[in-house]
């Protein structure tokens, strides 16, 4: 079905672990990636292709303090908003059954400042699949909420953590969107503001 064509909103189930591993071990996994994981997947996985969320938006809304920031100085980072008229691209991976415990464990740990596992239904050009994704949500301690997108982007400025500095954060998800050819005006109207006077 193509992306275009409206779908019934689905906002996500979130997933016990234990369960959810078991569930990922017996079929081939898809992980869909809307943030860091668009230009760092570091790890085992067969495809990759375009896919969508509906319902939900990025946004700039949970702290970095062990990516991207710090405790003190935390950064920001991307997370998903429930949006109804929304919809976040991205890119889905393909995980074999065989490597679906390892991955997951290691993204647990990647993800551990914050974010839950999140069983959602994702939307390709050819049509829908279920898959798994990280979410933020606001009941996590990192979660700092909206604020106006010049506040956002000063403290993107000065961040920096164990993965670089949080200005590059921004950067490489802008460019990563616009490789999949696809627009965010959140992200472009940040990576706007960040960019140097003339």
């Amino acid at each position: 079905m193509p992306i275009d064509q409206e779908m019934p909103i689905d906002q996500g189930i979130p997933m016990e672990k234990g369960m959810a591993d078991q569930e990922c071990m017996a079929a081939p996994l898809w992980i869909f990636g809307y943030g860091s994981l668009l230009w760092r997947a570091d790890f085992p996985w067969a495809e990759r292709r375009p896919a969508s969320l509906r319902g939900f938006a990025r946004r700039f809304w949970q702290a970095s303090t062990d990516h991207r920031g710090t405790p003190d100085a935390p950064g920001r980072v991307v997370t998903l908003v429930e949006e109804a008229p929304a919809c976040c691209h991205g890119a889905a991976y393909r995980i074999e059954a065989s490597d679906a415990g390892q991955v997951l464990d290691q993204l647990d740990h990647r993800e551990r400042g914050g974010y839950d596992r999140l069983s959602i239904d994702l939307e390709f050009e050819d049509g829908r699949r279920e898959g798994l994704t990280y979410r933020a949500s606001a009941g996590n301690r990192n979660y700092l909420g909206p604020a106006p997108l010049d506040e956002i982007a000063a403290q993107v400025r000065t961040a920096r953590g164990p993965s670089g500095h949080n200005l590059e954060y921004v950067v490489r998800l802008a460019d990563a969107l616009r490789d999949l050819g696809r627009g965010d005006p959140h992200v472009f109207e940040l990576e706007r503001l960040l960019q140097p006077a003339d």
